[in-house]
Formats: C-alpha cells, sequence, structure tokens
C-alpha cells in the first residue's frame, strides 16, 4: 500500500521566487505544498523540499518544475509526470528539476530580437537620412526645382498647343468634311474607272493592234520587194530624178510669172505679141 503523503526533493540554481507553502500540483490540480527552500552547498544551489498529499503514482524522471508567477501570481512547484512501470517514485527521491519560462520571461525573450531588429531599423534609418541629406544638398535641390518647373512650362505649352488646334480644326471643319467629300467622290470614280477597265475587251483590241502591224508589214514588204508606186518612188532613181526636174521647172516657171507677169497676162487694143520666153536670172538651177 502507497503511503499517502511523501516527501520529495528537487536542486535548482535559481527557484525564481518560489517560497514554502508555494503549491505543489500534478496536471494542474494541487496535490501538495513546498514545505522548506535552502541551500545546499556553497556554490549557492537550492534544495527544495515539498510534499505530495496523495498516492498517485509516477516514476523518478518525473520532473519537478517551477513555473508561473506574473505581475500579481506568484511561483508554483508542477510535477510533470512520467509513467515508467517498475520505476515508480517513493517518499525520499529526489526528481530533477527545471523552470518553465515565466510571462515575464517570455516577453523579454520575444521581445528581445525584435529589439535588436528596432535599432538595426533606427541605425538603417539613421545612414539612410545623412546619405540624404549629403545628396540633397543646396543645388541638388535648386535642379529639382528648376526641373518641376520646367515639367510645368511643358504642360503648359502642350495645353496651349492642344487648345490651336482645337481651333484650327474647328475654324476649318468645312473645308476638312468638303476635302473628305472629295476623296470620297474620287475613291468612287477610281472604282468606276477601274470597273470600266474590267470590261474592255482587251483581248479584241490586242487582236485589232496585231492586225495594224500586220498590214503595216505588208506595206514594207512591198516596198522592199518594188511592188507599187510608192515602191517605185523609194527605189528607181530615175523616178525621183524626173519628180525631181518637174519641180524644178514649176518653180521656174512660177518666179518668172512673178517677175514678168505681163507676159502672160496682158491686153492690148493693137494685139502686140509676147516677146520670146527667157529664164529668168535668178532662176532655180
Amino acid at each position: 500500500m502507497l503511503d499517502s503523503s511523501r516527501t520529495f526533493y528537487a536542486i535548482y540554481e535559481d527557484v525564481e521566487g518560489l517560497s514554502p507553502s508555494s503549491p505543489v500540483t500534478i496536471n494542474g490540480l494541487r496535490v501538495g505544498s513546498v514545505t522548506k527552500i535552502g541551500f545546499l552547498n556553497t556554490s549557492g544551489d537550492l534544495l527544495v523540499t515539498f510534499n505530495v498529499e496523495n498516492d498517485f503514482p509516477f516514476s523518478k524522471n518525473s520532473t519537478a518544475q517551477v513555473y508561473g508567477g506574473g505581475f500579481i501570481g506568484g511561483k508554483s512547484l508542477a510535477i510533470v509526470p512520467e509513467y515508467e512501470e517498475g520505476n515508480l517514485a517513493k517518499s525520499g527521491d529526489t526528481l530533477p528539476g527545471e523552470i518553465e519560462e515565466g510571462l515575464l520571461e517570455l516577453v523579454n525573450d520575444r521581445l528581445s530580437p525584435l529589439q535588436q531588429k528596432v535599432e538595426q531599423a533606427i541605425v538603417s534609418a539613421d545612414s539612410l537620412i545623412s546619405s540624404f541629406n549629403e545628396v540633397m544638398n543646396k543645388d541638388t535641390r535648386h535642379n529639382i526645382r528648376q526641373t518641376f518647373e520646367d515639367i510645368s512650362l511643358t504642360a503648359s505649352s502642350l495645353k496651349g498647343s492642344a487648345q490651336s488646334v482645337d481651333g484650327l480644326l474647328s475654324e476649318n471643319s468645312a473645308k476638312l468634311n468638303r476635302t473628305f467629300t472629295n476623296l470620297d467622290e474620287m475613291t468612287g470614280n477610281l472604282n468606276t474607272f477601274s470597273d470600266t477597265l474590267t470590261q474592255v475587251d482587251i483581248g479584241r483590241i490586242v487582236g485589232d493592234l496585231e492586225k495594224v502591224i500586220s498590214d503595216l508589214e505588208s506595206v514594207s514588204e512591198k516596198i522592199n520587194n518594188g511592188d507599187g508606186t510608192a515602191a517605185k518612188l523609194i527605189n528607181d532613181p530615175s523616178v525621183y530624178d524626173n519628180l525631181e526636174g518637174a519641180t524644178r521647172q514649176l518653180d521656174q516657171l512660177i518666179q518668172d510669172v512673178k517677175l514678168n507677169p505681163k507676159r502672160y497676162v496682158h491686153f492690148s487694143i493693137f494685139g502686140k505679141n509676147p516677146g520670146p520666153y527667157s529664164p529668168p536670172k535668178d532662176s532655180l538651177k
């Protein structure tokens, strides 16, 4: 039969505010209390003595964990049970001791990395501000201000140009409409002309041209062969000489008529006959 009241021990480097009469719990249920806390040796380790007032079995490897505490409540001692058959803890045994991280310790653990990041961010921000101040000197600020002024002037100029274009379009809208109308008419005429071309009998025209060319070739062949008057005029020198002589005599006659008209046209009541004909001095040779 297990003793319903047992005494156990646990050793700690720091009990973090645990005190005699602090409750002892198993799975949140109070089963006893701390009876004594004292130094174990000259190294400063602390020996905690506590009682368990029931016969709930747990092994020697169960831990005695200091936990809780915060802004208001105090510390407690929890037995975290291990269940190993044949190795049950009995009164007088020393259990392994450990400290659970409390609220303050948890907050500190969580805030420490955040604090480091904040410090790094502050240093980076300070460096950035310093660099920005170095870059944004008086000349740079002036240049930036001038750039924005130039952009504003450019925008105003573009706005004025847009208004001018709008006005020009408004003033010449009638002309533009007429121009587009003329373009539409021209396009229609071109389409009509294109349709007309597609309706022309190109084959018949080509046939007529081929007939004309054939006739010209036939005439040329006859001239080259000496057939017909035209061929004789071109190919027979005697015909050409006779024509040239007749032409020369006709020119001489016309010139003599101009120089001596009385010889050819005269009126005489006495019936005087004209003298014999002689070629004019400036007659053609």
